[in-house]
């Protein structure tokens, strides 16, 4: 019985010895593999397609040559190694710069210059070689070559940015290029973030529109009447229904019937300002730009007027807006600033509901609306624009806005909607200024 136990004693040893050995071998081809993922990783990053190209010639050359012979080939693959390895030494070696991106102003008007810059800096102790730098702006990218700097010396180096449309102009990342002449080997770093420019449409000052309200307690009276508001207007005969606290009991007394005071209603305004999306309503890309101004110009009019305003554009891009919304876009109204952004990204859209119908949504789903811009183009009949008006709430005034690049301002009445033409972005002011002298 000892004997049997020490046999087994024995074997057990030697499984759990050969178990070890095989885990060492198996986490060593493990290490082994993950550190040739790594460096083959690596090499993809930095070798170019020029530089595989090379490497594939250079190798079946020197296989050629030294199968077959041919010294020509052999040549050829020495010489195309020896220039694969002298491009390595480029790489060689840590940078010693800090490269970053400037924006002085994130946000400009359409057609004012602005720019972004580098700026360069050598932390290092040493001269420092010169590097390339790449930076993207917009759908190209710009390259700069930085010449050698000295110790703690910055470089900063402006980059124009075109503004001649309105957009957003995504600027950057700022990269570094480490990379030998031919183009055989190359090694970026990404040293600063994106940052984006918002190049706002023309916008002008135009004057306050007053017209259209909202029931407000701090508002205006106007001419239509209720039974409960704050502007007194005239005493009537008690009705069935009447609210019995409104009873003027002393005029009451006087004439033996019992009489309850009539108010006028007091409103405040709220104004709708609906964008045409449709390519078809538009001559040209002049006009819809020229929409887009006429937008700005209205919204930021009543954001400074302290005026409630909805800014809505139909588009096909999903939203995540209530139901009766879907498919049209609530621009921000919190700010200038913040409603001009959100025009920098508007543009036509085939897709988007059809003016009729977004009138009808935004109708059914913003409440409160006592006076709607609708702004389109020179091609839209007057019947859309009738047919668009018809979807707005009972005693909402609508004006539409007809943008036609070159035609003279008119202003006219067309079935009790008041149509705007202009031709340029200064006849929007000269028009509402007519009216509000009126």
């Amino acid at each position: 019985m000892t004997i049997d136990r020490a046999q087994a004693d024995e074997a057990r040893g030697r499984d759990g010895a050969l178990a070890e050995a095989v885990g060492a071998v198996v986490g060593a081809g493990q290490a082994a593999g993950s550190g040739l993922a790594r460096a083959a990783a690596a090499v993809r990053q930095v070798v170019t397609p020029t530089g595989w190209w090379v490497a594939g010639i250079a190798a079946a050359g020197l296989v050629a040559g030294y199968l077959f012979g041919w010294l020509e080939a052999v040549v050829i693959g020495w010489a195309l190694a020896v220039a694969l390895a002298a491009a390595c030494l480029y790489l060689v070696g840590r940078s010693a710069f800090v490269v970053g991106l400037e924006l002085p102003e994130p946000r400009v008007v359409v057609g004012d210059p602005a720019e972004a810059a580098v700026v360069v800096t050598n932390i290092g102790r040493r001269r420092a070689v010169g590097v390339g730098v790449e930076v993207r702006v917009g759908g190209g990218t710009t390259a700069l070559a930085v010449a050698n700097l000295s110790a703690g010396v910055a470089e900063r180096r402006p980059i124009e940015i075109p503004t001649g449309r309105r957009g957003i102009v995504d600027i950057g990342p700022v990269r570094t290029v480490r990379a030998d002449p031919v183009g055989l080997v190359r090694r970026e770093v990404v040293w600063a973030e994106q940052s984006r420019l918002y190049v706002h449409p023309r916008t002008i000052p135009i004057p306050a529109v007053s017209t259209g309200f909202v029931r407000d307690l701090e508002g205006s009276p106007t001419r239509d009447l209720t039974a409960s508001d704050v502007a007194f207007h005239a005493l009537r005969e008690y009705v069935p229904g009447d609210d019995r606290r409104h009873i003027h009991w002393r005029s009451s007394a006087k004439t033996g019937t019992f009489m309850v005071r009539q108010f006028e209603e007091t409103r405040r305004s709220h104004m709708m300002i609906l964008l045409d999306a449709e390519p078809a309503h538009y001559a040209d890309p002049d006009e819809f730009e020229l929409a887009v101004g006429a937008v700005g110009s209205l919204g930021v009019r009543a954001i400074r007027d302290a005026r409630g305003a909805s800014v809505i554009v139909p588009s096909s891009v999903p939203t995540t807006a209530r139901a009766g919304m879907r498919g049209l876009l609530d621009l921000a109204t919190i700010s200038r600033d913040r409603l001009l952004d959100a025009l920098c990204g508007v543009e036509q859209d085939p897709r988007a509901p059809q003016l009729v119908d977004a009138m009808r949504m935004t109708a059914e789903s913003v409440l409160g609306i006592s006076l709607a811009f609708v702004v389109t183009g020179s091609l839209t009949g007057v019947a859309r624009l009738r047919a668009a008006a018809a979807q707005a709430r009972p005693g909402v005034e609508v004006v539409g806005v007809v943008c036609a690049a070159g035609a003279a301002p008119a202003s006219r009445r067309v079935g009790g909607m008041q149509v705007l033409t202009i031709g340029q972005l200064d006849d929007l002011r000269a028009i509402l200024a007519r009216s509000a002298a009126a």
